[in-house]
């Protein structure tokens, strides 16, 4: 079957390789839409970084690189074990993360934070830039047919922002007001859950023309941090304090500090991106303001349940646009890689498929 493997920085090639044999535990899947991740695009112009190199293969597949590409996937099952609510045609979402099960963390059901932690996509076993995928059949989420298999994919980022935003521990966010730094992918996707947990007050920062066009149509204000001094307009917005909340989806110096400055007295900062370069805290806006200073990794079985159940329910609001190109997998270099690469500003989110037929 074809599949999309990393080879090394920018060697995506597309080739044949032999078709997975599911286990016991294992649902096998047929591909149909693949989301390109920022993720994925930092691996292609700096990797290996989180794929393994053959010095060190993952922990729990044992594999290394090349390894197929492709995290944020849906498809329809084409087999999976008995007893399960999973028949030959049915939609899925997939959880594409690898974890051991046994660490003290995935007892504790913190299975985001496995010693082990991986990904499909990522860590071998396969990925959602290919024909079709083996994977644990638990991790396999049906969806009805009258849900938008085009858009599922989405989902993924989605579970990124629900277990990000879950952190907050707001009761009540109707009377929240938030700070976005970044509104690309995942910044558009904390949008978008915000909105569905009843969020008034969204404010996004973003520079780029194309992407705040979008932003608009979602938040409730975006400001543009080059020409606009966007801490005066936090405090305007919220009678002088500040906002309760701030979302890093960027991971830029300029964009934290600014971010800082915009929080309101014991303000929350969480960090949803990561960083190329080391992170330098103000520490004297951290201590004066008595500011709470957060890390998000991922999501845990329970944030992409209640992400998929919030999908199927509707809850998510202007996922259309969020998508800007679908293409078919022997172009993933050209129309995918190398297009984000040179015009990554235009686009929001590139999806793929091995179906000709669906474009």
């Amino acid at each position: 079957m074809k599949a999309a493997q990393f080879f090394g920085q920018k060697d995506v090639r597309v080739v044949d390789v032999p078709k997975p044999e599911p286990k016991d535990n294992e649902a096998l899947i047929d591909i149909e839409w693949c989301g390109i991740c920022g993720s994925d695009l930092h691996e292609y112009i700096v990797g290996p970084m989180t794929v393994p190199s053959k010095e060190r293969p993952h922990a729990i597949t044992g594999e290394s690189l090349p390894t197929t590409l492709g995290h944020e996937f849906c498809g329809r099952i084409v087999s999976a074990p008995t007893g399960l609510n999973l028949s030959p045609g049915q939609a899925v979402m997939v959880d594409p993360r690898i974890y051991c099960g046994n660490c003290p963390r995935c007892t504790a059901s913190t299975t985001h934070g496995c010693q082990k932690l991986g990904f499909k996509g990522y860590s071998g076993t396969g990925g959602g830039f290919s024909e079709a995928v083996a994977i644990d059949a638990k991790l396999c989420y049906p969806l009805p047919d009258a849900v938008d298999i085009r858009l599922a994919a989405l989902i993924e980022p989605l579970a990124v922002a629900w277990h990000a935003i879950g952190l907050c521990k707001f009761a009540d966010w109707s009377v929240k007001s938030v700070l976005i730094l970044g509104g690309g992918p995942v910044g558009i996707a904390h949008i978008v859950v915000l909105r569905a947990k009843g969020c008034r007050k969204i404010y996004v920062s973003e520079p780029t023309a194309a992407r705040a066009e979008h932003d608009k149509r979602l938040a409730d204000q975006v400001f543009n941090p080059i020409k606009e001094d966007i801490v005066a307009r936090c405090r305007e917005l919220t009678d002088g304090e500040g906002v309760d909340t701030v979302f890093d989806c960027a991971g830029m110096q300029k964009a934290l500090d600014v971010g800082m400055d915009a929080l309101k007295f014991k303000g929350l900062y969480m960090n949803v991106a990561a960083w190329e370069t080391p992170m330098v805290v103000p520490f004297a806006r951290l201590l004066m303001n008595e500011i709470t200073l957060k890390a998000t990794l991922a999501y845990d079985d329970k944030d992409f349940k209640e992400t998929v159940d919030a999908f199927v329910e509707g809850k998510f609001k202007g996922l259309e646009d969020m998508v800007t190109s679908r293409i078919y997998i022997d172009d993933i270099t050209t129309k995918g890689f190398e297009e984000l690469l040179n015009n990554k500003n235009q686009h929001i989110k590139i999806m793929v498929t091995t179906h000709k037929d669906k474009l």
